[in-house]
């Protein structure tokens, strides 16, 4: 059992782990604090409210983006992912993908069913709907993306992982410009599709653990980089709108100019698209590690009782086959002898012939 532990990477277990519970705590916080909170839904609320400004521009675009996010989409998308990592011989990173994919998907369903959006008078127009927390939408589009960044070859992930952050940023936008959800829908979404990533990437950790000693590729630190600085401005800028419509508060919303509307609602977009951002971002920071360039083959070993440890074959262990080579035509052997011996060859010929060619 020590020899199957040593090498681990215990510190890539508690990071994965570490990053679920961070992921799990921001969700709770988001909940509790936009839909059990006068505040939270007020916030909310003058965000969607400013959707209306400069929809006809967007429309066609939001439109495409959403009515291609379907349940046949994922489904086909899902296909997609499990082939990729099945044609890459990664049957651990297929299954973890796919779990990725679905248990989100799952998760985010039975949530918006447990979870109960108490009416306190801030959009009674919609008070009839009730919860909307997370988005069904988003979480497809990102639990796809982030898939995808998981089973891409190392040499496609940096620019694999940017394309996905934009397409789980644009689907979550699109939501919220459509007046479908709110931004914090959006931003849970975002946050249940972390989680499921941390709780994949350490499944298949665990499974390839158990052939030994793997080989990693090299980090994508310039796209994980780039993006997570674009993340944090991103969140940077929201927070400064959020700033700004947490002043206006006490004015009703139909009396707030078109310029508070707007930043409320662009607040929403940028919290949306930075929160988009850092999940990928913190995918990227991690996957090669989680998802090695070379994982060596199963090998059962119990010579020393170890029931847990099977490992790769070293390189001396492997078997050594010598082939004798006969000419076809004389039927003689060559001999090779060492330097000790022989700096030259000898030519050995069959009985029949008296002659001997001698060294020298």
């Amino acid at each position: 059992m020590l020899h199957a532990m040593r090498g681990w990477p215990f510190g890539l277990v508690l990071w994965l782990l570490l990053l679920g519970a961070a992921e799990a705590y921001g969700f709770k916080q988001v909940w509790h604090f936009f839909v059990q909170t006068e505040h939270g839904q007020l916030l909310d609320y003058v965000a969607l409210t400013g959707n209306s400004i400069g929809r006809a521009r967007v429309e066609t675009i939001v439109d495409r983006v959403l009515n291609g996010i379907s349940i046949l989409s994922l489904t086909v998308a899902t296909v997609v992912v499990g082939f990729i990592a099945l044609i890459r011989r990664r049957v651990a990173l297929a299954v973890g993908a796919i779990l990725l994919i679905a248990g989100a998907n799952v998760t985010t369903q039975v949530l918006k069913a447990l979870i109960t959006r108490p009416d306190l008078g801030i959009d009674p127009e919609r008070a009839g709907v009730g919860n909307s927390l997370p988005s069904g939408h988003t979480t497809i589009a990102a639990s796809v993306a982030v898939a995808f960044v998981l089973v891409l070859p190392a040499k496609a992930r940096a620019t694999g992982g940017l394309v996905a952050a934009v397409f789980a940023a644009l689907a979550g936008v699109a939501t919220l410009s459509a007046g479908w959800h709110r931004p914090s829908d959006a931003v849970s979404a975002l946050l249940v599709v972390a989680g499921w990533a941390a709780a994949a990437s350490l499944f298949i950790v665990v499974v390839q653990r158990r052939h030994g000693g793997v080989e990693y590729g090299p980090p994508s630190t310039f796209a994980t980089g780039f993006l997570t600085l674009v993340s944090l401005g991103l969140l940077a800028g929201a927070a400064i709108a959020l700033y700004l419509t947490d002043q206006d508060l006490d004015v009703a919303v139909d009396d707030l100019s078109r310029s508070r509307l707007f930043a409320a609602y662009a607040g929403g977009a940028l919290g949306i698209a930075g929160t988009a951002g850092l999940v990928v971002a913190s995918v990227l920071f991690t996957v090669h590690r989680v998802v090695p360039r070379v994982v060596p083959p199963l090998v059962d070993d119990d010579e020393d009782g170890d029931f847990g440890g099977p490992r790769p074959v070293p390189a001396g262990d492997l078997p050594t086959v010598s082939h004798a080579i006969a000419d076809p035509i004389a039927e003689q052997e060559t001999v090779r002898l060492s330097a000790q011996e022989l700096s030259t060859e000898r030519v050995i010929h069959p009985p029949d012939d008296p002659t001997v060619k001698l060294p020298g």
